[in-house]
């Protein structure tokens, strides 16, 4: 279930707020000037390419295009079975900010995305149909999970991709992680 959990960076054991109302979450995030959507769903085979992936969501994709000035969209994925799937939860677990807005619609799956604003921390568990855009600028981090388990078009200005400047703060490691938010209760 797509789920904001709000946590005081001082007390960061409890979330304050946690809400699964996707009004609430939008309005909230839109207030931050995060973006955050809904689309449709579609039927999809879990063994689906990126090119059948993006051909499904063309008619989304243009339009973020067109608003945002985005130049390149590709899919991203990631199961449990991953040689390599440590070494990627790690790459984004830290704080971190960019120089382009960062976008995700979630295909399949979920992933839990860490927003700082100020003294307060803002953990969006994003799911299939979720769609989250991070402005460039905004400190955040992103986990997984140690069984990832997502398919997400990402959408950049920048042809090269995801380029991250690390803040070198430690406010990743003093929040729950993934595990403990996935199933949480509203």
């Amino acid at each position: 279930m797509t789920t904001l959990s709000i946590f005081n960076q001082n007390q960061p054991e409890t979330a304050h707020t946690v809400t699964s109302d996707p009004r609430v979450i939008r309005e909230t995030l839109a207030s931050l000037g995060v973006r955050f959507e809904q689309w449709p769903t579609r039927n999809l085979p879990a063994e689906a390419d990126q090119e059948t992936i993006l051909e499904v969501y063309a008619k989304e994709v243009s339009r973020l295009k067109q608003e945002c000035g985005f130049q390149t969209a590709d899919v991203v994925s990631l199961t449990p079975d991953h040689p390599q799937k440590e070494a990627f939860r790690q790459k984004f677990l830290d704080e971190h900010t960019h120089s382009e807005d960062e976008v995700r619609f979630f295909v399949r799956g979920q992933g839990l995305f860490y927003l700082h604003f100020g003294d307060q921390v803002y953990a969006v568990m994003c799911e299939k149909n979720d769609l989250i855009s991070v402005p460039d600028g905004t400190r955040h981090w992103f986990d997984m999970g140690a069984e990832p388990e997502f398919t997400c078009i990402r959408l950049f200005t920048n042809p090269d991709g995801w380029v991250a400047d690390f803040t070198g703060e430690d406010i990743a490691n003093r929040l729950p992680r993934y595990e403990s938010l996935a199933g949480v209760a509203v």
